[in-house]
């Protein structure tokens, strides 16, 4: 880290200039990633004590630590904004005036052996002013700058003494207001409180309240509301309900999330702050966060992408002798099980792993981009034990990890569509492979999309893009409206989302993020049906691989299906030789259930509005309000290209509107 002298610190406050930097002796971190009308700080944050000083100290490092804030600033670390302690307040504390900043007794205990120096105290006292010149010359520039300032003050409490002495349950989260004018501010402070009394903590009852256990009455706000009347000073002590306080242990799974929704909570209330109190536009928290990619994210996006580029599922999953075991089988398909053979894996799944968790994840601030990253890296994780298990029997148990397998509703939903009746018979499939090859050409070209379109007589579906290649089985025919809708599928969403991807600044939406399947595949045959190219049979075919899955799980037997299949449902022999083969390919692949899941997903999203941040890359529906939070910030870029089915819908079938909206 950048480490800058005072004076250095000062003139790019003053200049405006985003930065992060520690002061030359360690005291203080300051993070700048850009200027906003509203900072935090973490006073307590570090535990540091200078050498000279740590003979003198009665308290060991566990007696301090009980009294410090740890993992306050990590609290805060996602804003723009942050100023963090990094020595002991039993060194000097920020939190006092200069002329008491330095404890004889703390919590009635002796801190020191003997007096110390006038020096050693000096020293200390010097600090102590250095952090107050520096947060004055910033409450100036952002008071200049925007006409107010908002100060979140972050601390932490020892709550087990109070509650056993006073036998009262302490806060979750206390709002010292005492040095605030409430006449000016009243509003602001109710809006916090209920801001933070809707936190979500995993098994802790939340609450918020104001000076239940501390009034406000620190160093900091006293210097603030003496010198700046345009800002709005917030003491806001946590419970130490994210770690064991008597034993120092602390619980990561608690932090987490309070890193998580303390950046919503005051990224929102800085937001409606920052709109109501200035003349800016209708702001929300992605406004007030950075708009810069911060380093350590691409640095890491680069070494997650290095690694993991050339791992693409189908391509080791399809069999490369379909089309032999196809035959064999339709000869004897009462007794002969297909013995599919597959790419070998030329990854070392040791390796892979061990690689994938040493990538620094920690070293990202803020919460919901650092949780997307671990999200990924267990799902790259899981994903390689799977393709290392393919022809296994261990194969399945890695595809219920990664995929799932149908519930109950995914079963109900699939035979209510079987149920339905055709009503009018499906086209005659009379166009070859040369011309849905063509049509794809022409399609492309029409989008300004440049991609490769070839032929293959290794798939198991019609048509599939591979990177900016589409591959058409040259052993399929199609029909008019069957090509059309696989147009819609596969060049105006799964090869839009890879050309989106490649012109985004994060290479993980190239790769993938968790439950990309169930989106993608829920987008496009979304797209399919706005394009008026959605007939029931096609409908029937994603229930019918539900059953397929279904079957699979159950234990049911390659035959046994391939013949419910044929006789229960009157299909052809091609197509349940099709659904099963590519349910039980790789030794049980559960992938095809999600199709009609992520159909009913997509509709419903797209219900609810707008859909381009899931078509900036191959994204998941569980990240839409982070990617609609980044491309806000402009770290993202909106995507290059749209579907032409969600851009200029077509005139949809009743019966599959019916239908489709009684699915739930």
């Amino acid at each position: 880290m950048l480490q800058l002298t005072e004076t250095e610190v000062l003139d790019r406050i003053r200049q405006g200039i985003p930065f992060e930097a520690q002061l030359i002796d360690g005291s203080l971190t300051i993070r700048i990633s850009e200027y906003q009308p509203y900072l935090a700080t973490a006073l307590h944050h570090g535990r540091r004590l200078r050498d000279t000083l740590i003979p003198s100290c009665r308290l060991s490092e566990a007696e301090r630590y009980y009294e410090e804030d740890p993992f306050t600033g990590d609290f805060i670390s996602s804003l723009p904004i942050v100023l963090q302690g990094e020595d002991s307040r039993y060194e000097y504390d920020l939190n006092r005036s200069p002329e008491h900043c330095i404890y004889d007794q703390a919590w009635g205990r002796p801190v020191w052996h003997s007096p110390l120096s006038e020096a050693e105290q000096a020293v200390s006292v010097a600090k102590h002013a250095c952090y107050y010149r520096i947060l004055s010359c910033l409450i100036d520039m952002l008071e200049s700058r925007f006409g107010l300032c908002l100060i979140y003050d972050l601390h932490s409490y020892n709550y087990q003494r109070i509650e056993s002495t006073t036998e009262k349950i302490a806060p979750v989260f206390n709002l010292g207001t005492k040095q605030i004018n409430m006449r000016k501010w009243q509003r602001e402070i109710k809006s916090l409180l209920n801001l933070l009394n809707e936190v979500e903590l995993p098994n802790i009852e939340v609450d918020a309240k104001a000076n239940d256990v501390f009034l406000g009455m620190g160093y900091q706000a006293t210097f603030v509301a003496k010198h700046f009347t345009r800002t709005l000073i917030m003491p806001i002590e946590i419970k130490k309900i994210y770690m064991d306080e008597t034993r120092g242990e602390s619980y990561p799974l608690v932090i987490e999330k309070l890193k998580e929704a303390l950046k919503t909570v005051l990224t929102e209330h800085a937001a409606t702050t920052i709109a109501r109190r200035t003349k800016s536009k209708r702001l929300t928290g992605s406004h007030v966060l950075a708009s810069r990619l911060p380093r350590e994210v691409l640095q890491l996006d680069r070494q997650l992408y290095a690694l993991a580029k050339g791992i693409n599922t189908l391509s080791y999953i399809n069999p490369s002798n379909l089309k032999q075991e196809k035959r064999r089988f339709l000869h004897r398909p009462y007794d002969y099980q297909p013995q599919f053979t597959y790419r070998q894996l030329d990854i070392d799944p040791y390796k892979f792993r061990e690689a994938l968790y040493r990538l620094p994840v920690e070293a990202i601030r803020d919460a919901d981009i650092q949780k997307m990253y671990r999200k990924v890296i267990d799902q790259l994780a899981v994903r390689i034990d799977l393709l290392a298990s393919i022809g296994h029997d261990e194969f399945l148990y890695n595809s219920l990890r990664y995929y799932g397998r149908p519930d109950d509703l995914d079963i109900a939903n699939a035979r209510f569509i079987l149920h339905a009746q055709a009503q009018k018979a499906p086209e005659p499939s009379l166009l070859s492979a040369q011309e849905a090859m063509a049509a794809f050409r022409q399609a492309a070209d029409e989008y300004g999309i440049p991609c490769k379109v070839v032929g293959s007589r290794k798939l198991i579906a019609r048509a599939m893009v591979s990177g900016q290649t589409i591959k058409v089985n040259l052993n399929s025919s199609f029909s008019p409206g069957d090509l059309n809708a696989l147009i819609h599928h596969e060049l105006g969403v799964h090869l839009v989302t890879s050309v989106n991807a490649d012109r985004q600044p994060l290479k993980v939406l190239k790769l993938g993020l968790p439950g990309n399947t169930h989106t993608q595949e829920g987008l496009a045959i979304l797209c399919e049906h706005l394009s008026g190219s959605f007939p029931l049979h096609r409908l029937k075919t994603l229930a019918l691989r539900v059953i397929a899955v279904d079957l699979l799980v159950r234990g049911d037997t390659f035959n046994d299906t391939y013949h419910q299949l044929k006789h229960d449902y009157q299909l052809g022999q091609d197509e349940a030789f099709t659904i099963t083969a590519r349910a039980y390919r790789g030794g049980g692949f559960t992938k095809d259930y999600l199709y009609l899941r992520g159909l009913r997903d997509a509709l419903n999203c797209y219900q609810a509005g707008d859909l381009s941040a899931l078509l900036v890359g191959k994204t998941g529906f569980d990240f839409k309000p982070l990617l609609d939070e980044l491309i806000t910030r402009e770290i993202l870029n909106p995507p290059s290209f749209m579907p032409k089915a969600l851009t200029q819908p077509a005139q949809s079938d009743p019966i599959i509107d019916f239908l489709l909206h009684c699915i739930k």
